[in-house]
């Protein structure tokens, strides 16, 4: 099946001493994503010690699987920083959620959630601040339904437009199975999430204290097959992935490295089969992204 891959690139260059050469980065980056076998791969990176950023399909539009959790989370602290809720509020847990379909419901289960734990507690209530920590770092579907019921999806969406995210849709929570088969999907772009985590980088997203405290939760991600292996072991790494099996695969990332400023990354692939390929590719992407961003000696 012939494959479709890069639709657009851009390379914006500024003169720090942070990007070395963007657009040998570009060539080689180009050259890795066009011997995945993908339908489409997004990328965009940027250096949050310069100017300098690097688009790949970076608005191609992707089903936004767990990485739409980031919107949510970012409209929780917006809440807490405001005085509408408190991050040890307690809220019930359920398994039962409207559809965005009108007049339809859905369960959320526990075998296509990749945490269980949450459903021990169905009927007890938990923190906001448990809720959050298991959305991000554990991804619970479960716990991302109870925070959207919470706060409102159209509120999440209107406040990462609002942010800079200018495209991305967040309608609904996750394991919408009809509104899945509507048509009705949270979408991203790869330009949407990194414009995101920018935001949380640089203290915009909400509070100063929330921002730090949204990094410190993505940096306890427990999935970490994509970005992280591609930097050296000890590197800290704040991040969310979302995936599908064989429709996506994705992570957005803030990197830390050992010398110079952080940067973001964010990767999304469509039409992967095999989870181990599409791990494989976001690894070598960022492999080669961090090797291009450190500063020379």
């Amino acid at each position: 099946m012939k494959r479709l891959f890069l639709v657009s690139l851009l390379v914006a260059m500024g003169r720090t001493a942070h990007a070395q050469d963007p657009t040998a980065l570009a060539q080689r980056l180009a050259e890795r994503i066009a011997r995945a076998p993908a339908r489409a791969v997004g990328l965009y990176y940027r250096s949050l010690a310069g100017s300098d950023s690097l688009l790949i399909g970076a608005n191609l539009r992707f089903h936004a699987a767990s990485t739409m959790k980031v919107p949510v989370m970012i409209q929780i602290f917006r809440d807490a920083d405001a005085g509408l809720l408190r991050l040890d509020d307690s809220l019930t847990v359920h398994t039962a959620f409207p559809s965005l379909v009108p007049a339809e419901a859905f369960i959320v289960g526990k075998e296509d959630d990749s945490d269980s734990t949450l459903y021990e507690s169905v009927g007890r209530n938990r923190s906001v601040r448990e809720l959050l920590e298991l959305m991000i770092t554990r991804s619970s579907n479960l716990a991302t339904n109870i925070l959207i019921e919470r706060v409102g999806a159209v509120r999440a969406q209107a406040s990462a437009r609002a942010l800079g995210a200018w495209s991305i849709q967040v309608l609904r929570g996750v394991e919408d199975g009809q509104a899945y088969r509507a048509g009705l999907n949270n979408t991203t772009t790869a330009r949407d999430l990194g414009v995101l985590l920018i935001a949380i980088v640089q203290g915009r997203a909400a509070s100063r204290p929330s921002c730090d405290s949204m990094l410190a939760i993505l940096g306890r991600q427990e999935f970490n097959e994509g970005i992280p292996v591609g930097v050296p072991p000890g590197t800290r790494v704040a991040h969310k992935t979302g995936w599908i099996g064989e429709v996506v695969y994705h992570d957005a990332a803030v990197v830390y490295p050992a010398r110079g400023g952080p940067y973001v990354l964010t990767v999304l692939t469509g039409g992967i089969k095999e989870d181990s390929v599409a791990h494989n590719l976001v690894a070598d992407l960022s492999r080669l992204v961090y090797g291009t961003a450190q500063p020379r000696p």
